[in-house]
């Protein structure tokens, strides 16, 4: 099916989208192994369309779905994370077969924008989860200390926490503690701001029985160990830029995937814009380390 066939059926018949979402075939979230590796397709929402040294890497949306499509067919994926429109199109093109599917929720936070911590709820809600029979839902927590407006970030994230919970349905939390240097908002990764995020994350809503974490390797890789002991919530890794030296990265990942709380990897543009753009070795080298 090509991008023109998409727009066709959208256009003529957009009952397909949930008449594919009912005939799809599920499967548990953990499989034998025990681990998830998830491939990220969110960042388009936020307006976040760069990758490696190309600005404009994600606007492709024909080449996306390729490269979605390529990375889910190899073996040890398990699944993928994005936006409704991405996932509604990887549904017509039948790529999400046998795969857990996680919606992103909250992408009000536009890159770039005066509002970027505002991170409110503008994309799946938990009831649109559960209709399309998907698996759960992604939220971005990013607190800033000084900005009195992160409480209601907080608050939206409890909420979507005890919606998913009462469906059944995986909330994974990502949390960082931010803040803006010279009008850019910056992450803290070191340790003692991620473990404030994972704790603070940790306890969301009315139950946790449902809640996994999505959390960055932290700078000082010798102490991820330090952060992670903040929480007995599963906890999957974050991907983060496409990496300059992927030895490097997949150093840091390994190390960080031997803690006993850590269950795998979700990784968006390192994988699906690598810099020899072979994506499928990319995705392979990933599994590898699970």
């Amino acid at each position: 099916m090509t991008i023109t066939d998409l727009t066709r059926v959208r256009a003529t018949h957009p009952e397909a989208i949930a008449e594919a979402a009912a005939a799809r075939t599920r499967r548990p979230l953990l499989g034998e192994r025990g681990r998830l590796m998830i491939v990220a397709a969110d960042h388009p929402a936020r307006g976040a369309l760069a990758a490696g040294g190309d600005p404009l890497a994600m606007a492709n949306r024909a080449d996306l779905l390729e490269r979605l499509c390529v990375a889910l067919q190899r073996p040890g994926v398990d699944g993928v994370l994005g936006t409704a429109d991405i996932l509604e199109d990887l549904l017509l093109l039948g790529a999400l077969e046998n795969k857990v599917v996680i919606g992103s929720m909250n992408r009000g936070g536009l890159a770039g924008a005066d509002f970027e911590l505002d991170d409110r709820f503008t994309g799946h809600r938990a009831v649109d989860i559960e209709r399309l029979r998907f698996d759960g839902g992604k939220l971005l927590l990013r607190i800033d200390m000084s900005d009195p407006g992160s409480l209601n970030t907080l608050c939206g994230a409890a909420n979507a926490v005890n919606e998913l919970a009462d469906r059944g349905l995986m909330a994974m939390v990502e949390p960082f503690l931010s803040r803006r240097v010279d009008g850019k908002v910056r992450n803290d990764l070191s340790v003692e701001a991620v473990a404030r995020s994972i704790a603070i994350a940790s306890g969301l809503g009315g139950t946790s029985a449902r809640t996994w974490l999505k959390v960055p390797v932290v700078d000082d890789i010798d102490q991820i160990g330090r952060a992670l002991e903040t929480s007995t919530l599963p906890t999957v890794l974050l991907g983060g830029e496409v990496s300059t030296d992927p030895a490097a990265t997949h150093e840091r990942w390994h190390k960080a995937l031997q803690l006993p709380n850590v269950r795998g990897l979700v990784v968006g543009r390192t994988l699906l814009y690598p810099h020899d753009d072979d994506v499928a070795g990319a995705v392979d080298a990933a599994v590898d380390l699970l």
